[in-house]
């Protein structure tokens, strides 16, 4: 999972590892619920380039693309909302992911970092998932 801000170029890095959160989807997912806060994965678009990478990658249907919806964008807070109330969450205790807490707790501060920069810059991102 990883975040793609919105336009070419938003003049900072936007990369971010998003294989542990991946990995964790469903118990992260648990832990934003019963925090009161959106899930990461509802923050889930793909456009057309995205979706083109995942059927390359043998992850869908050709077909898809042609009933692909226009790729919707979030506001950065409130993104920030739901990696803040996760970190507050983990930072204690990371392991009640179980022995990759620390690294699902470390990405989260990278997608704090990105989304704060979106933030300050008032741009719009979502997420994206690559199979690789």
């Amino acid at each position: 999972m990883y975040i793609v801000v919105e336009g070419e170029d938003p003049g900072y890095d936007t990369f971010v590892n998003g294989s542990s959160l991946a990995q964790h989807e469903d118990a992260v997912e648990r832990l934003a619920l019963r925090l009161g806060v959106k899930p990461l994965i509802e923050f889930f678009s793909a456009d057309e380039n995205s979706m083109a990478l995942l059927i390359e990658e043998g992850a869908g249907n050709p077909e898809l693309l042609r009933k692909l919806p226009a790729p919707q964008w979030y506001p950065a807070s409130d993104g920030l909302v739901t990696v803040i109330a996760l970190l507050d969450a983990l930072k204690d205790e990371p392991h009640q992911l179980g022995s990759e807490g620390p690294l699902v707790l470390a990405e989260l501060e990278e997608y704090a970092r990105v989304l704060k920069k979106t933030e300050a810059r008032g741009l719009r991102w979502h997420l994206a998932v690559s199979w690789r």
